[in-house]
């Protein structure tokens, strides 16, 4: 049985242990704080699921998620990670992450800097564009009419079709948005950052149900993007 490997369990990181679970994949789960914080997430998600280091996370994971603070995803040790696919789920936000001169200029993106930190590995961004209740609530089965899709982003085409895989498992459908170096068009600020599956824009995320957004409206939504 194929495995998620998870560093960082907070809401997007323990929203994807769910889903995985539910689909009928093993998880290990990794946070900053130690295995034993995470035990009732642990019983929550039952038999599938264990806690561990975030080594030990990378070293299982057929898919590796990593959904921490920007600021802290250069503290990674790259060596466990070398040869996986790293999903990562990070945004750039500067009053929490500090600013990065690279980012602020434009010349990249936050996840070409995790690539470069992450030399040996396969970096994908995904799972950032969308609010944590709503990628809970809205995956469907494969074939669904209502099903959503998810923008990814690689420069691995390899990496990016493993996790077009892992998005159809979890209950979504994949739209390339190209390279890494494209990943700002879905970043925060951009009409595909979290608007496509609000139902009511104005509503408050946490009180907002979702609604479906189809390969079209994501794709609609990386071309109107402008910086």
């Amino acid at each position: 049985m194929a495995t998620l490997g998870l560093i960082g369990s907070g809401n997007i990181g323990g929203t994807l242990a769910r889903l995985a679970v539910n689909a009928g994949l093993d998880v290990v789960l990794s946070n900053s704080r130690g295995p034993e914080t995470l035990a009732q997430l642990v019983a929550e998600l039952g038999p599938r699921a264990r806690a561990a280091t975030p080594a030990q996370a990378a070293e299982a994971g057929d898919w590796v998620v990593v959904t921490i603070p920007l600021k802290n995803a250069f503290q990674l040790p790259a060596a466990p990670l070398a040869g996986r696919i790293v999903l990562d789920t990070g945004n750039y936000y500067p009053d929490r992450d500090g600013h990065f001169a690279r980012l602020d200029s434009g010349e990249a993106t936050s996840s070409e800097l995790v690539q470069e930190h992450l030399a040996d590995s396969k970096v994908v961004k995904v799972f950032n564009n969308i609010y944590f209740g709503h990628l809970l609530d809205l995956a469907r089965p494969s074939g669904a009419p209502d099903r959503s899709a998810l923008p990814i982003a690689g420069d691995d085409a390899a990496a990016k079709e493993r996790a077009t895989t892992l998005l159809d498992t979890l209950g979504y459908d994949a739209v390339d948005a190209g390279p890494l170096a494209a990943s700002w068009r879905f970043q925060p600020g951009t009409p595909a950052y979290g608007l496509p599956y609000l139902k009511d824009p104005a509503a408050r995320l946490d009180q907002d149900p979702g609604q479906p957004a189809d390969t079209a409206t994501i794709e609609q939504a990386l071309a109107a993007a402008t910086r």
